[in-house]
């Protein structure tokens, strides 16, 4: 039997007494063997829960609850996607700005969110997640009613921009008060999975309840409802949730914090700029190219600074970092279904705003049902290497049974199928990834790990929508000055929708190479609790990682003994 040293999930060390053999492989870049034993060890049973009443586990007694209250939280922001894009047609009419300021609605959000995540994530280490919560939530609130009573376009695009600031505050605060809650391995895994439900099936009942405010109340009830959901949520945070008192307390990376929000900034307004203007126009360009090289320069910083904003062993280790690969890709091709596909329901169908939400509820039920069984079922049984790929194939499937639409196809033959397997793919990739993206971060890191999987999904969003907008205009515009005829317009409109699904579906096809290459095998299990010590240095915090069965992937700490 070998003991090794290891934090514990309070971020203090104890032993994490795991029988250890042959050669283990870490789970972050600098991988070493450890001292080896005669014989291949068998598999390790998974970590007990811990000790009720432990002082770093406040939230134990009532995860559950905690677990309510944060998934409140999280369908306000996810909802928040697509419900304002269903009113702004409405809101256009009734404020009367022109079509070409109309993105900015968007935009306004998009910028500040994605800028600002990293940000709100350390902010929620440094304060507190409690705080970064509440504070999040109210702010949020206060936005939306500003949003809601606007006069003018001005009023409602700067109600939009406050939006993005506290749900950059408040998105990592979520997960990472998820993350840190449930460490039970059974209990996380159906935990995560309910939070991969509420948030890759949000959106699509984001379309239901913005068709049915829209059309029976008025476009504003879009940004009121926020106020119900926040209530909720701030009630149950305000009762439920504890910051703990980190006896090391990180501090702000000040030169980081600019350059990601600079360059994040640059990447999404880039991105925005060329889903209107062009890929090739001067703005375009400049805004993207600046933004890599910050981001460039910003990497380059957190390898030298004693506390980084992103510790860099939090992105570079395989399972994290493929996880936030798989949320990228993903969400650069979702943006096709929730965009075109309406699109193709609203005006070549011809069905209402609230026909169109209802018909994407088999692609939350399949989101709901996946993600649940995944990570209850065959996350614990498998890890996360055969899930994505997996998730990645349906998504594929889905998207190029999207290619076969006419303008004659019916709801039940062409649509209804390729929306079950994309829910059934959402939800093997959402759940494992949300996992895998926060797994083994020592609890002064959970808000920054949580804040990175978010920073992808956002920028993935960005990317989607000037892609393949850029790619669907080109190729409906085509097919237009290439055909004459009755309809022509709508065959050529539906010509740019099928194209974009096709690049939506080869998008997935490299979402499921990559995962399947870099994803090491076996399953996840979380180090074994034990009692408090010492709290050590702030710079060997990191040094806290996931553990794999199967292949006995782990990382041990500089300080293992045998």
């Amino acid at each position: 039997m070998t003991t090794t040293t290891s934090l514990s999930r309070d971020g203090t060390p104890g032993d994490d007494r795991v029988p250890t053999g042959g050669r283990h492989l870490t789970g972050g870049t600098d991988e070493r063997p450890v001292a080896a034993a005669s014989a291949e060890p068998t598999p390790t049973a998974a970590a007990p829960a811990p000790r009720a009443g432990a002082p770093h586990d406040q939230h134990h007694a009532r995860r559950w609850l905690v677990l309510g209250v944060v998934a409140v939280a999280q369908l306000m922001v996810v909802l928040d996607a697509t419900i304002v894009n269903i009113a702004l047609p409405s809101a256009q009419r009734a404020l009367g700005f022109a079509d070409t300021d109309r993105q900015w609605v968007v935009t306004a959000y998009a910028l500040a969110f994605g800028s600002l995540l990293l940000l709100g994530g350390k902010l929620g280490d440094l304060f507190g997640r409690k705080t970064t919560f509440v504070t999040g939530l109210v702010g949020f609130a206060v936005a939306s009613a500003l949003g809601g009573a606007a006069q003018s376009l001005g009023v409602l695009v700067g109600a939009r921009v406050l939006q993005g600031v506290f749900g950059a505050l408040l998105a990592p605060a979520a997960l990472a008060t998820l993350a840190t809650t449930f460490t039970d391995p059974k209990e996380r895994s159906k935990a995560f999975g309910i939070f991969g439900a509420v948030a890759g099936g949000g959106s699509a009942v984001g379309l239901v309840l913005g068709g049915v405010l829209t059309e029976w109340l008025s476009w504003r009830w879009c940004l009121y409802v926020n106020l119900l959901f926040a209530a909720v949520a701030v009630a149950g945070a305000l009762v439920l949730l504890h910051n703990p008192r980190d006896r090391v307390r990180p501090k702000l990376d000040l030169p980081g914090t600019l350059l990601a929000s600079a360059g994040l900034f640059c990447l999404v307004f880039g991105f925005s700029h060329a889903a209107t203007k062009g890929w090739t126009d001067a703005v375009t360009l400049g805004a993207l190219a600046l933004g890599v090289l910050l981001l460039v320069v910003f990497v380059l910083v957190q390898q030298r600074v004693a506390a980084p904003l992103l510790p860099l062993h939090i992105v570079l280790n395989r399972v994290r970092g493929t996880s936030y690969a798989a949320v990228g890709l993903s969400a650069i091709a979702i943006f096709a279904v929730f965009l075109f596909l309406t699109y193709y329901l609203q005006q070549v169908q011809g069905f209402t705003p609230i026909v169109t939400g209802l018909a994407f509820l088999p692609l939350t039920a399949g989101i709901v049902t996946a993600s649940t069984s995944a990570n209850i079922i065959l996350l614990p049984r498998t890890g996360p290497r055969p899930l994505l790929p997996l998730g990645m194939t349906l998504g594929a499937t889905g998207m190029f049974l999207f290619t076969r639409l006419t303008p004659t196809s019916s709801y039940a033959g062409g649509v209804l199928p390729s929306l079950v397997i994309l829910g059934l793919g959402f939800g093997l990739i959402f759940a494992p990834s949300f996992t895998g993206g926060t797994f083994g971060v020592a609890r002064q890191e959970t808000g920054v790990a949580s804040a990175t999987l978010n920073t992808m999904q956002q920028v993935g969003g960005s990317i989607g929508t000037a892609l393949l907008s850029t790619l669907a205009a080109s190729a409906t515009r085509s097919y237009a000055r290439a055909h004459t005829g009755p309809g022509v317009q709508v065959l050529a409109a539906v010509h740019g929708y099928t194209t974009a699904f096709t690049v939506s579906g080869v998008i997935f096809v490299v979402g499921a190479v990559l995962t399947a290459t870099l994803l090491p095998s076996g399953v996840l299990v979380a180090p074994q609790p034990a009692p408090a010590r010492e709290p050590v240095p702030a710079q060997h915090e990191h040094e806290h990682e996931q553990v794999f069965v199967g292949r006995h992937v782990r990382r041990d700490p500089e300080s293992a003994v045998s």
